[in-house]
């Protein structure tokens, strides 16, 4: 799995000129999934980002999870995070899970967001999503879940 993390004053998913989602301060989190990924891999993420301190202590310094500021989470699925473009001009999407199976990995990777004691909120799996975001800092991660042996 692969997730683009950026940290937002506030992010909103529209589907059909239609506000679907929206948070105020918070994360907005990207998340592709990729062929054999896993439950495990869903809950790993979730876990590490949930306790991504990305958020500024009173100093000033990213010091703090989303739990200790109380931000929001806006998880949007992404399988174009898993394209490779190394050959040709066109990229290559077979890295990517098949739906029926990201879309499951898509929620646990939620839930499991949840359990983390955070407010979440997503997209519409499927859909063809307007993300509109203010970045703040700008602060923008990749996380990838750890290779298998």
């Amino acid at each position: 799995m692969r997730a683009v993390v950026q940290r937002v004053r506030r992010a909103a998913v529209e589907v059909d000129d239609r506000i679907v989602a929206h948070i105020e301060a918070g994360g907005l989190v990207l998340l592709g999934i990729g062929q054999g990924d896993t439950a495990e891999d869903a809950h790993w993420l979730a876990r590490k980002i949930g306790r991504l301190r990305i958020f500024d202590d009173s100093e000033g310094r990213m010091n703090l999870d989303a739990r200790a500021v109380g931000a929001q989470w806006l998880v949007v699925s992404q399988f174009t995070l898993l394209a490779d473009c190394r050959g040709g001009h066109r990229p290559s999407f077979i890295d990517a899970a098949p739906p029926e199976v990201a879309e499951m990995l898509y929620l646990r990777f939620v839930e499991a967001l949840r359990a983390e004691g955070a407010e979440v909120r997503t997209g519409v799996f499927r859909a063809r999503m307007q993300v509109h975001l203010t970045n703040d800092g700008p602060v923008t991660l990749v996380v990838d879940t750890p290779p298998r042996r």
